[in-house]
């Protein structure tokens, strides 16, 4: 009878063991998988890409993101090699993204304003006025200059026939 007590008792034992065992790991689940890291792959969100020139990005440049009606920062970092930025909006609304850039000539800083739609899909942004008429710009800028040029060589001359007259110089008899 003694071997048999003995040997219900250690069944016993190894089952409080399991079901010990088995109940701390199932109390470990979300820490043990704090030690892996989980990823998928989205073909959602939206890029932003800066640049100096067309062939010229705004490669590494600091970056802010600040969703509507934001006061801290929804995103910062940096913009990759080719000067592009891509974030995930989590609500519509107005969204800014503040750049600050570093060229040969110096820091540059933008704000783009786009807006966010109740898809999460981008309704349009804005680009500033000389961005969008930058040969307008360019063609009156060539035109007042030219004036300019041709204004003050007819003033020049101009002066310098009534300086020519007030010597006697101007072909009238004197």
């Amino acid at each position: 009878m003694k071997g048999r007590n003995s040997e219900s008792t250690g069944k016993m034992m190894a089952m409080l063991v399991v079901s010990i065992c088995a109940l701390w790991v199932s109390h470990l689940g979300p820490e043990a998988a704090a030690h892996t890291i989980h990823y998928t792959v989205e073909s959602k969100g939206m890029t932003i890409r800066v640049f100096y020139a067309a062939e010229d990005p705004a490669n590494y440049a600091q970056y802010e993101v600040f969703g509507p009606g934001d006061t801290e920062p929804y995103q910062i970092g940096r913009t990759d090699r080719r000067g592009c930025l891509s974030l995930l909006p989590d609500r519509p609304g107005d969204w800014k993204v503040k750049v600050l850039g570093e060229s040969a000539h110096g820091f540059h800083g933008i704000t783009i304003d786009f807006k966010v739609n109740q898809a999460m899909e981008l309704e349009g942004f804005s680009k500033p006025l000389v961005a969008t008429h930058t040969r307008l710009i360019t063609g009156l800028s060539l035109i007042i200059g030219l004036f300019g040029i041709y204004a003050w060589w007819k003033s020049r001359k101009r002066s310098e026939n009534l300086g020519d007259q007030e010597h006697g110089k101007g072909g009238q008899p004197g």
